[in-house]
């Protein structure tokens, strides 16, 4: 008999051994570690909670009104910005627009959610609220329009889970992979793994420049009084 011959003997036997046995695809190793889901809306205990409904600790030169188990946003004041910064992560937040309705389109309950401070979830008053589908509730902000719309009325709590993941450079600058955003709103699967096309901008084609791993999470001021509440992230 040949080497090769013997090789190939001995490959068709393996190969019929893991066809037979159960356990020749069993993987036992590495053990994926304990998270103890949480209870009545309580973040799960990996989590890193940002806002509990008491105080601003989390987040720098915080100037936002907190009353009532909510955070929101005071008009001219800037941008709510964690003191820690991330790069992939789920994130549970949940947010309200006023329930009194001012104005219209993207006038009426704006604000966002920027996952490093660049890459934006939509946030706005999207019931029975015509805009541009690419900036209503739930858009990767002028890349994806949300696949539903998913709104509840004014005034009401609504949540977003997102799953984000951050984009990786190559050493010369250069994007080797996308961020994505996974986001379910009150819910409901609106966003599925789309691929974002660079930072989120208003005006102009989105790009990419490179920027650390890890950055800080941004709530945005848009003049309306838009409040937050549960905020809480994993780290991926």
């Amino acid at each position: 008999m040949t080497k090769w011959a013997a090789v190939l003997i001995y490959t068709l036997a393996m190969a019929s051994s893991q066809e037979s046995d159960p356990k020749a695809t069993e993987v036992w190793s590495p053990v994926p570690p304990v998270v103890r889901p949480g209870e009545g809306g309580a973040p799960p205990s990996d989590a890193i909670v940002l806002f509990d409904g008491t105080d601003l600790s989390e987040w720098r030169e915080a100037k936002w009104k907190v009353e009532g188990g909510a955070v929101t946003v005071v008009a001219k004041t800037g941008s709510l910005i964690s003191r820690r910064e991330f790069g992939d992560v789920q994130l549970h937040i949940e947010w309200r627009t006023p329930a009194v309705v001012e104005g219209e389109g993207q006038g009426r309950g704006n604000s966002g959610i920027f996952l490093m401070e660049r890459y934006e979830v939509q946030v706005l008053d999207s019931y029975e609220n015509q805009t541009y589908v690419n900036g209503q509730a739930g858009a990767i902000y002028k890349q994806h329009a949300p696949r539903v719309n998913a709104s509840r009325g004014p005034g009401e709590w609504q949540s977003y889970d997102i799953v984000f993941e951050a984009p990786r450079f190559r050493s010369d600058g250069s994007l080797e992979s996308p961020a994505t955003f996974t986001v379910f709103h009150n819910g409901v699967l609106i966003q599925n793994h789309v691929e974002v096309r660079g930072t989120t901008t208003n005006i102009g084609t989105p790009k990419y420049e490179r920027h650390a791993p890890k950055a800080p999470l941004a709530l945005q001021d848009h003049d309306n009084p838009v409040s937050y509440r549960n905020i809480w992230i994993r780290e991926l």
